[in-house]
């Protein structure tokens, strides 16, 4: 299906800063401030909010609006989600197509956003997999520079470039309810870089996500890209800070497959899993394994369905920490032979 063209932004322009979801601005102003310092000074983009950023308990209709109004906006040139959430499922099914397909422009966020990032996938607008006001933008210390660099090519660059392996990696948080740990840094370790399998190359465009929001678009019946669309699709996907067991990721793997969609994709791309949250402090070695536990249950599931295709993993989108703001909606070039991947930004 043929897709929008994007425009890149300019330095001074504005941009919408909305809680599609949770509206995080709300608990955590600090946060919030923080991410808003950082687009202004480190971007050089106006920060916009929208009546319903930091409204906690905002209903659907009132967070509907926000986005339409967000597209509509003439003035507004991007619109950047604070944050994830889990109820996006509820009401994105019953937004419009007229104001993103007649309003294309970029739109950041990840998790839970899966949902509203799908609504535009349908309606021919890419958007990018990643960049959130209170992770990405307000990361404790600095920013990544890795993820800044990522972020530029999204707002401002035009073209295909290679996607890179971080050197180091995060998914140790800091607790926000302290504003001290604002001025603190995360703790890094050493990154695995990619896996590869298959000797087949590929060349498609990207859908994905979520897995655990990927699940609640299946289950749901929400819709999703057809079968026929999905021969000519690239699937990503990355587990969230629930950080599911490889058992359920297999289900939702098996689930792909028995819809007849892991026969059909061109190539998986699977996104560095989080192995550590408030609640399941894994030590090291439980982090190794878990990573590990759900590398090796991805490849065997999909192997299942689709012998050949490229399965590359522990890329760096999703939960963990440098990121990239992951094209969705554009052309991927997976090339088994030199181990690279171009996508258009």
């Amino acid at each position: 299906m043929p897709f929008k063209k994007l425009h890149k932004l300019m330095r001074g322009d504005k941009v919408a800063i909305l809680s599609p979801s949770f509206a995080a601005p709300g608990k955590w102003p600090h946060v919030y401030e923080l991410g808003l310092k950082r687009i202004r000074e480190v971007f050089e983009l106006e920060p916009v909010e929208f009546p319903t950023t930091s409204k906690i308990g905002a209903s659907k209709e009132e967070r509907a609006k926000d986005l339409i109004d967000a597209f509509e906006n003439k003035e507004i040139k991007a619109v950047i989600a604070s944050l994830g959430g889990n109820d996006q499922v509820t009401y994105v099914k019953n937004l419009p197509s007229e104001p993103f397909v007649n309003n294309p422009k970029p739109f950041f966020g990840f998790s839970d956003n899966t949902h509203f990032m799908n609504h535009l996938w349908l309606n021919g607008v890419p958007s990018y997999y990643g960049g959130a006001v209170l992770t990405q933008f307000a990361m404790q210390g600095e920013m990544d520079e890795f993820t800044v660099n990522y972020l530029k090519k999204a707002l401002f660059e035009e073209g295909e470039f290679e996607l890179n392996s971080s050197k180091k990696y995060n998914d140790i948080g800091l607790n926000w309810n302290d504003p001290e740990t604002l001025k603190a840094r995360r703790t890094y370790e050493d990154n695995d870089g990619w896996f590869w399998d298959g000797a087949q190359s590929a060349e498609a465009i990207t859908w994905g996500g979520c897995l655990e929001s990927i699940d609640e678009l299946l289950r749901h019946g929400i819709d999703i890209p057809t079968l026929e669309q999905f021969e000519d699709i690239v699937l990503f996907a990355e587990t969230s800070e629930e950080i599911p067991s490889h058992e359920y990721v297999r289900r939702v793997f098996r689930a792909l497959g028995e819809r007849g969609i892991l026969a059909r994709v061109k190539g998986v791309l699977i996104g560095r899993p989080k192995a550590w949250e408030f609640d399941k402090p894994n030590i090291a070695e439980e982090k190794v394994r878990y990573r590990e536990n759900q590398r090796n249950t991805i490849l065997e599931t999909v192997r299942v369905y689709n012998e050949s295709i490229p399965i590359v993993q522990n890329l760096d989108f999703g939960h963990s920490d440098p990121q990239i703001c992951l094209p969705m909606g554009m052309t991927t070039k997976i090339d088994v032979d030199s181990k690279t991947i171009k996508i258009n930004f």
